[in-house]
């Protein structure tokens, strides 16, 4: 054929690992997490272990019937801290895939909150990625969360959050009576909530 060209094949760029995780953030009203999928995303032939971790509401806290938790978060920011965890779990651990999703809004007792995922090709670092996700999300991720009682509400805060905002506190702000926590920072405008007795 007279005029015909060499075919070429168009270069793909290579594929970045964190755009092989998948990072979910359901707004209100979405519906609840799709576990399955989460798993299924992490799956790997190279793998030889998945890691997960389920956050469900549970129905009692402190002798208190919980009807449900409210999550609220600053979408835009939490889904960068997301990605950061992710890169920082990659970093420390020899992993496949990743997965990481949080629901927004209410989330009745017995239902999922939140999914960690992690795909490796041995158990202990699919386990300890897992484990390292799930901390950084209560310790740095800004979401807030209010547990709802059939006799009340009440704003928690993640322990994580403040035995690190704790621990990164100088004498100084100790002496003052505060930590890192009351400002600066993604989630330096959460507040510690201290029940009235």
């Amino acid at each position: 054929m007279a005029g015909d060209e060499p075919l070429t094949a168009a270069v793909q760029p290579p594929t970045t690992e964190l755009e092989e995780d998948l990072v979910e953030i359901l707004e209100e009203g979405s519906g609840r997490l799709d576990i399955a999928r989460y798993v299924d995303h992490v799956r790997d032939l190279a793998a030889g272990a998945i890691a997960t971790f389920e956050g469900t509401t549970r129905d009692h806290f402190d002798g208190r019937r919980v009807v449900e938790l409210r999550y609220e978060a600053y979408s835009a920011m939490a889904r960068r801290r997301f990605e950061a965890i992710l890169r920082e779990a990659r970093a420390a651990h020899a992993l496949r895939r990743l997965a990481v999703a949080h629901k927004l809004g209410p989330v009745p007792a017995g239902e999922a909150s939140v999914f960690v995922a992690a795909s490796a090709v041995h158990r202990a670092d699919a386990m300890e990625a897992c484990r390292y996700v799930i901390d950084e999300i209560k310790a740095s991720v800004p979401i807030w969360k209010k547990e709802v009682y059939d006799d009340g509400e009440v704003w928690k805060e993640n322990r994580e959050f403040f035995d690190r905002t704790d621990a990164a506190a100088t004498p100084a702000d100790h002496k003052k009576g505060h930590s890192k926590a009351s400002g600066g920072g993604c989630c330096g405008s959460k507040v510690r909530v201290m029940e009235e007795s």
